[in-house]
């Protein structure tokens, strides 16, 4: 059973949320939306790297926080509520030096105040780059009274 609000969402529907971001700077991209997954990919590149050439902690927790916050706003309905990130941690389990990384994100927990997702990123070999959790606090829009 999809988790997502709109039943018959499709990734095309919100692929363009990107536009003039800073997601749309460093290339992230969705590719999959499954019934209970998100996917969103971003290049390992000179956007993404830090000086040593490695993909920078930061550029994995920018698309970690990129992909949760945008998968709550699918849960919920948008017209009445907004999704914010409240906490996010990383551990960065190994480098990425070229090619592509995707996130993976699927819920924890999925309640009327706050979503907890469970976020894994992956590089193009299917090894385990960083594990994150994000807790997104969901509130109401004050236009939607």
């Amino acid at each position: 059973m999809s988790i997502w609000f709109k039943k018959d969402l499709k990734i095309e529907d919100f692929a363009h949320w990107p536009k003039g971001t800073m997601s749309e700077h460093l290339g992230m991209q969705f590719t999959t939306l499954g019934d209970d997954y998100l996917e969103i990919s971003m290049p390992v590149d000179g956007r993404t790297k830090q000086p040593y050439g490695l993909l920078h902690g930061g550029a994995s927790v920018a698309l970690a926080e990129t992909v949760g916050s945008v998968a709550s706003a699918l849960v919920v309905d948008h017209s009445k509520f907004l999704c914010v990130g409240l906490e996010i941690n990383a551990n960065h389990i190994r480098s990425a030096r070229e090619g592509t990384v995707t996130a993976t994100c699927k819920p924890v927990h999925l309640g009327a105040a706050t979503h907890v997702w469970d976020i894994r990123i992956n590089d193009a070999k299917g090894k385990l780059v960083c594990i994150s959790r994000l807790t997104v606090a969901i509130l109401e829009r004050k236009d939607s009274k």
